[in-house]
């Protein structure tokens, strides 16, 4: 970093030092990993020399602890991906069905949000409509912290709640849909080229709660990439310019992630295999109703803890599909 062409070009510049940093905090997690590790273990000695059983508990809690702090370490070691070690930007639509729909929306955005705080990530909300009644119709938000893409890359697909409505007078059971797409977060030059003549950016008016200066100004913005397609809009923040900001962030990452799965599909051909992620395909079922269930339905990982899921406890089903992917074995729990 010290030599004087290092900083010619400011994008790989940058990308080095963040992967310099990113090793470094990598280093000490191992570093004190294996200091819990010796702790650990001189409490075993220490409880074979004295023959205290007292200390047992004890022990059992830390080596728990230590097990799933270990076993998430190692993944680290497995999620190589060019973007895996970035933030993530997390976006989630509900299917048909309209308030029952909107409503697992947003507890699925609550799920997401408890899961980075067991993480210690940051979560930033991007862009939230909310529904008329209940629940939400969309929401983005940027998920903050080392390899927070590469772990919540194994959410993207359709969820599928079965429970017995709040929303229906008669208390009959539903099942509601919604998709979550994962993207990872990219910076702005260097990794992705949009050239302004690509782009159509138009202005509208807000929908949904804000007041008077959502109904009365042009503030939301739309981005079409003309060569691929692409549409991103944004209409959370109060000034057109600061959405314009957020929804080329969220451009920036679709196209990245555009970038990647044609490389996959070019790996796939080559190998002679094909995969597809569609609608109708749904990775995991949250059932409430007749009984309790979270099952996912490409590694079979299942619990009946419920409402641990729904408040962050998220990671032996992330886990497992990683460990999958890897070609590792799934654990069944």
């Amino acid at each position: 970093m010290a030599a004087s062409a290092f900083w010619e070009d400011a994008a790989a510049a940058q990308e080095k030092v963040r992967r310099l940093a990113l090793l470094r905090r990598r280093r000490e997690r191992w570093e004190e990993l294996k200091r819990e590790v010796d702790d650990a273990a001189a409490l075993l000695e220490l409880a074979e020399e004295e023959g205290d059983l007292s200390l047992i508990p004890e022990l059992e809690r830390q080596l728990e602890q230590l097990q799933a702090r270990l076993r998430e370490f190692r993944l680290e070691v497995f999620l190589t991906g060019r973007y895996d070690a970035r933030d993530a930007l997390v976006t989630i639509h509900p299917g048909a069905g309209g308030t029952e729909s909107q409503d697992w929306a947003a507890m699925l955005m609550r799920m997401y949000m408890r899961w980075a705080e067991r993480h210690g990530f940051k979560v930033e909300v991007l862009d939230l409509l909310e529904g008329e009644e209940a629940g939400i119709k969309s929401v983005t938000l940027a998920i903050k912290g080392d390899y927070a893409y590469g772990f919540l890359k194994a959410e993207k697909g359709v969820h599928r709640l079965v429970r017995i409505s709040p929303f229906d007078a008669q208390a009959r059971r539903h099942t509601s849909f919604a998709s979550v797409d994962v993207l990872p977060q990219v910076e702005e030059g260097g990794e992705v080229e949009i050239r302004p003549e690509d782009l159509r950016i138009e202005t509208f008016r807000s929908s949904g709660a804000g007041g008077q200066h959502v109904n009365k100004t042009e503030s939301a913005v739309r981005i079409t990439h003309l060569p691929t397609g692409i549409v991103v809009s944004c209409q959370n923040e109060r000034s057109q310019h600061a959405n314009r900001e957020t929804a080329m962030r969220i451009l920036r990452a679709r196209l990245a992630r555009l970038a990647e799965e044609q490389r996959e599909k070019e790996l796939a051909a080559l190998r002679g295999e094909q995969t597809e992620i569609a609608w109708g395909h749904q990775i995991r079922s949250y059932v409430f109703c007749p009984y309790t269930l979270v099952k996912d339905h490409r590694t079979g990982v299942e619990t009946g803890n419920v409402q641990a899921v729904m408040d962050g406890d998220l990671d032996r089903f992330v886990h497992a599909y990683l460990e999958q992917q890897a070609g590792a074995e799934v654990p069944r729990r």
